[in-house]
């Protein structure tokens, strides 16, 4: 099995060590850094997230890891986004007002507008979908179910970036999936077996 340096983005919005600790699980190291110049020396980078939009993309701007993120990203280097994580890829994010994302994946982060019946935030366990052109990650089928805690979701403008939906009250997007970035709204590091499986996949994926 090759090892592949893989490295966690701290800018102090995200339960950084249950991640590190689902990778070491899977006997695999995972380091956790802040230093905008350290990206070079990993194979793979995950950008967990837990919080408000707003805070962690200013937080992200004052460490000064937006022009190194991009630079990763347009390289098609292997990235994982997780919950918050994936929805800073987007342009824009409507959460307590209007904020600019990286805006790497066309689209923005709206808001649940559900039936009176369902509670947001959603939170707990949901079956997601996988679209027909979504290739690897065989732990992500359709009787996978994964563990969400979100009150907004992203609107890709392009449904081709969708690798898998799910469904709280309206379907929304699950997954997006572009060359080698792949970002869940789940917490695969909460999703027990699962969850497990897909983060081993993805350290195990070859560059």
């Amino acid at each position: 099995m090759t090892s592949h340096r893989i490295g966690i983005i701290d800018y102090q919005m995200g339960n950084l060590r249950s991640v590190q600790k689902a990778f070491e699980k899977n006997g695999h190291a995972a380091e956790i850094f802040s230093e905008p110049g350290r990206l070079s020396e990993f194979d793979k980078i995950i950008l967990p997230g837990v919080g408000a939009f707003r805070d962690a993309i200013a937080e992200i701007r004052r460490r000064d890891l937006v022009s190194p993120l991009l630079d990763w990203i347009r390289q098609d280097k292997p990235l994982l986004g997780i919950c918050l994580g994936l929805q800073l890829l987007f342009e824009r994010s409507y959460e307590d007002g209007e904020h600019e994302g990286l805006g790497v994946i066309p689209g923005e982060v709206v808001r649940f507008e559900l039936d009176p019946g369902l509670k947001v935030p959603h939170m707990g366990w949901n079956r997601v979908q996988r679209k027909p052109d979504f290739e690897g990650f065989p732990a992500a089928r359709d009787d996978s179910y994964f563990y969400f805690v979100h009150s907004y979701h992203v609107r890709p403008t392009d449904p081709s970036t969708i690798a898998l939906t799910s469904d709280y009250g309206v379907e929304f997007c699950a997954a997006v999936r572009r060359g080698n970035l792949l970002a869940t709204q789940f917490h695969p590091e909460k999703s027990q077996s699962v969850g497990l499986q897909l983060l081993r996949e993805f350290a195990e994926s070859p560059l």
